[in-house]
């Protein structure tokens, strides 16, 4: 029973951390005049968001999503980043040290592409898909670190495709009400999924912004098993333009964890 106490307890983890990473505005824009006049899409180049991870009332961890625009062979693009690393203590039991980088097009967020470097325990991954988005085609390679090599396949792909931080991005340009549901295709690790966004309701909570009222999402991916694991994981956002994510948990049988927006540059 303890052991697989210890399963869920690392497994609950890794899956809150991997959507932080996965998944998510300067604080004195927040609170300037310049928040009446909306920047096209509703996001705002050079935001970073630093979340603070718990279980329960102990700090888990950290991580943080950047936003910023760039560019990629000649054409102006998004370019998403993602951190996120346990403490010295949460170290002992389930070491995370994970990165993520998501290049998008500026006008509809669509992955071009999606680069994971996870070391998650024991566990080491790093992928890269290559989308070329006018062809239908990503090139997926996958380091082997046994063989020390890439290994590449190529797989067909929609042309309106997202990975899994720039399909979060997508859904914060748009308008939500509670009882939507949102559909997007996700490519990552090699498949195509159908990604559903439940928007559950309105909820009004207190954030490092003040007390905001917020709409609450169920995200889910049809047979990724990530989100089978625990069943529930809900984030909230706030319920205006920006649609800020400032809340983020999952919960378990004996406990849960949160993610909670803690600073805003």
């Amino acid at each position: 029973m303890k052991a697989k106490r210890t399963y869920c307890f690392n497994a609950n983890l890794k899956i809150l951390l991997v959507i932080l990473c996965t998944l998510f505005l300067p604080f004195e824009a927040l609170k300037s005049e310049d928040l009446s006049v909306p920047p096209k899409n509703h996001l705002r180049d050079g935001e970073r968001l630093v979340f603070d991870i718990k279980y329960g009332v102990i700090s888990a961890g950290e991580a943080a999503l950047t936003l910023q625009k760039s560019e990629y062979m000649g054409n102006d693009v998004w370019k998403i980043s993602s951190s996120a690393e346990t403490n010295a203590f949460f170290d002992k039991v389930f070491k995370v040290r994970d990165n993520i980088e998501s290049i998008a097009t500026l006008d509809e967020m669509h992955s071009i592409v999606y680069t994971k470097r996870l070391n998650e325990g024991k566990y080491r991954q790093h992928r890269i898909h290559q989308n070329y988005l006018q062809q239908n085609l990503s090139i997926y390679s996958v380091f082997r670190f046994r063989r020390g090599e890439w290994e590449d396949q190529r797989m067909e792909i929609p042309a309106a495709t997202f990975d899994l931080m720039s399909a979060f991005y997508s859904v914060r340009t748009m308008d939500l009400e509670p009882g939507q549901v949102i559909e997007l295709n996700v490519t990552t690790d090699g498949n195509n999924y159908n990604a559903l966004v439940k928007v559950l309701r309105k909820e009004t909570i207190n954030t490092v912004l003040g007390k905001k009222e917020c709409l609450v999402l169920e995200p889910g991916l049809d047979g990724e098993a990530i989100f089978k694991q625990t069943g529930e994981i809900h984030i909230w956002v706030t319920n205006d333009d920006y649609k800020i994510p400032v809340l983020m948990q999952s919960k378990i049988v004996f406990g849960n964890f949160k993610a909670l927006l803690k600073s805003v540059f």
